[in-house]
C-alpha cells in the first residue's frame, strides 16, 4: 500500500510482515518534524527533570512541612502516597484519550504543567491536611502523571527500533532532576521561607514544561525509521543489534488483547511489588539515616546519591537492555534492589556511614532502573499503536505501590522497626525478580529463531 502524508506531503509505503504487522516506511523524522527526532529525547528529558522534585525531593522537605503546618509524620507520608496514587492512576486515562484523539500530547503537557503549579501552591499555603492532600496529592499528582506518561510514550513512539537507551535516558531525568532541590530542602528550607520556595518551584515547573510542550508531536501510526528494515533487521548496525535482542511485537495489541495474553497482568504484579520497595526507600531512607545516628550531611547525601544513581542507572540499564535483552536486564535490576535492602540494614547495624552510602547507591540504582525497563518492554511485547494505554495499565500498578510503599510502610516501621521493614522490602523485591523470569513475548516462540529475512512474506512497494 502506498500513500502520501498530509502533514509532510512525503510519499510513504506500508510493509506487512509474516505476522500481519504493518510498518509505515519512507518518511524520515525530518520530513515529519522538520528536524531530527533527537529533540523528542531531549525535550521529554528536560520536562521529566522539572517534575522530579515532586517525588524525589519530597522526603527532604517533610520535617519542615510538618513543623510549618502542624502535621504529623503520618500526615506527610499519606500526602505523598496520594500523590503517587494519582500520578500513576492518570496514565491509562491519559493514554486512552491520546489514542482516541481527545487529548494531544501538547495539550496533555500544558494541562499537566498548570496542575503541578496548583499542587505546589496548595502544599505551601494550606494547613488543613485534607485540603493539602486534595491540592498536592490529587491535583499535583494528576499533573505530574500527565507529564510523565506523555514524555515516556513520546520517546517510545519515535524510537521503536532502539527504545531502551532513549527511554532510560528520558526516565532518568525524573530522578536526578530533583538533586538541587534535595539540598535546598535540607539546607535552605525552613518555616520562614517554605511557602515562597514552594511557590517558586511551582512556577519553575510550569514554565519549563510549557516550553517543552510547545514542540511535542507524535509520529504517524505504524511509523518506522527509514534507516532500518523492519523485516530483515538490516541497515543501521546498532538498531539491528538491538532488534535481534528485543524484536518488535508480533502485532499491535489493544489493551484487551494485551491483558488476555497474561503477560500484561504479570508485568503489573511485578511493577506493583518493585515500585512499592522503591517508594519505601525514597520515603524512609533519610529518616532511617537519622535514626541510626548519622548526621544531616550523610542523610542528605544518601538521598542525593540515591537520586543521582536512580536517574543515571535508568539511562545505563536502558543502554544495556539494547545489548543484553530487556527481560534479562529487568531481572538483574530488581535483584540488585532486593539485595540492597538487606545491605542497608547491615550498614545501619554497623553504624558505618560509608557502607550506608554504598547500599544507598545500590538501592538508588535498582529503585529507579526498573521503570524504563517496563516502559520499553511494554511496546516490545504489545506494539506502539496502543502503547499509551497499555503502558498506562502496567504503570497503574504504582497506584497500589504508593499505598504500601509510603503510608502502609510507615505503619510497618512503627510496628516492626526499620530493620523489619527493610527486611520485608528486600523479600518482596526478590519475589518480584523471580516473577520477571516468567515473562515471554506474546506470539513469539523463541528469540533464537529470529534470523534476517531477505524475502518478506508480504511486501507492497511504492
Amino acid at each position: 500500500m502506498t500513500g502520501t502524508s498530509k502533514a509532510t506531503s512525503t510519499a510513504y509505503r506500508e510493509v506487512t510482515d509474516g505476522n500481519g504487522r504493518i510498518y509505515r516506511l519512507g518518511e524520515t523524522d525530518r520530513d515529519i518534524l522538520g528536524h531530527t527526532r533527537k529533540i523528542m529525547v531531549y525535550l521529554p528529558w528536560i520536562a521529566m527533570m522539572a517534575i522530579s522534585v515532586s517525588e524525589y525531593a519530597y522526603g527532604s522537605a517533610e520535617d519542615t512541612l510538618s513543623e510549618a503546618h502542624g502535621w504529623t509524620q503520618s500526615n506527610t507520608f499519606w500526602i505523598l502516597s496520594v500523590w503517587v496514587f494519582f500520578q500513576a492512576g492518570i496514565a491509562f486515562p491519559a493514554g486512552w484519550m491520546r489514542e482516541k484523539g481527545i487529548l494531544t500530547a501538547r495539550r496533555a503537557m500544558f494541562l499537566g504543567a498548570a496542575l503541578c503549579l496548583v499542587g505546589f501552591v496548595a502544599l505551601a499555603h494550606l494547613d488543613n491536611v485534607f485540603l493539602a492532600i486534595c491540592g498536592f496529592g490529587v491535583v499535583g499528582g494528576l499533573g505530574s502523571g500527565l507529564i510523565y506518561a506523555t514524555c515516556i510514550n513520546m520517546v517510545g513512539k519515535w524510537f521503536p527500533e532502539r527504545r531502551g537507551a532513549k527511554t532510560g535516558f528520558v526516565n532518568g531525568g525524573f530522578a536526578y532532576g530533583a538533586l538541587p532541590f534535595i539540598f535546598i530542602f535540607n539546607y535552605a528550607f525552613d518555616t520562614g521561607n517554605f511557602d515562597e520556595v514552594l511557590d517558586l518551584i511551582g512556577v519553575y515547573v510550569l514554565i519549563v514544561v510549557a516550553i517543552c510542550a510547545w514542540f511535542f508531536k507524535d509520529p504517524p501510526k505504524n511509523w518506522w525509521p527509514a534507516d532500518i528494515d523492519p523485516l530483515s533487521f538490516t541497515g543501521n548496525q546498532r538498531s539491528a543489534r538491538s532488534l535481534a535482542k528485543n524484536p518488535p511485537a508480533v502485532k499491535q495489541y489493544t489493551p484487551k488483547e494485551a491483558i488476555r495474553t497474561g503477560m500484561l497482568p504479570l508485568m503489573w504484579i511485578a511493577l506493583v511489588m518493585t515500585a512499592g520497595v522503591s517508594i519505601f526507600g525514597i520515603s524512609f531512607q533519610v529518616d532511617y539515616a537519622k535514626e541510626v545516628g548519622f548526621g544531616p550531611l550523610v542523610a542528605a547525601s544518601s538521598m542525593g546519591v540515591m537520586s543521582v544513581v536512580n536517574g543515571v542507572g535508568r539511562a545505563f540499564v536502558g543502554w544495556l537492555s539494547d545489548l543484553w535483552g530487556r527481560k534479562q536486564t529487568l531481572f538483574f535490576v530488581i535483584l540488585v534492589l532486593g539485595l540492597a535492602q538487606f545491605g542497608v540494614i547491615w550498614a545501619g547495624n554497623l553504624h558505618s556511614e560509608w557502607l550506608f552510602l554504598v547500599f544507598a547507591f545500590l538501592s538508588g540504582f535498582g529503585g529507579g532502573a526498573f521503570y524504563p525497563m517496563f516502559a520499553a518492554l511494554t511496546p516490545d511485547y504489545f506494539g506502539e499503536n496502543y502503547n499509551a494505554s497499555n503502558y498506562g495499565l502496567v504503570y497503574s500498578g504504582k497506584l497500589v505501590s504508593g499505598l504500601f510503599g509510603g503510608g502502609l510502610g510507615s505503619m510497618v516501621v512503627d510496628d516492626w522497626g526499620y530493620n523489619g521493614a527493610y527486611a520485608l522490602a528486600g523479600g518482596i523485591s526478590l519475589l518480584a525478580a523471580a516473577i520477571t523470569l516468567l515473562l515471554r513475548q506474546p506470539g513469539r516462540r523463541s528469540l533464537r529463531k529470529i534470523q534476517p529475512n531477505p524475502m518478506p512474506i508480504s511486501r507492497e512497494m511504492a
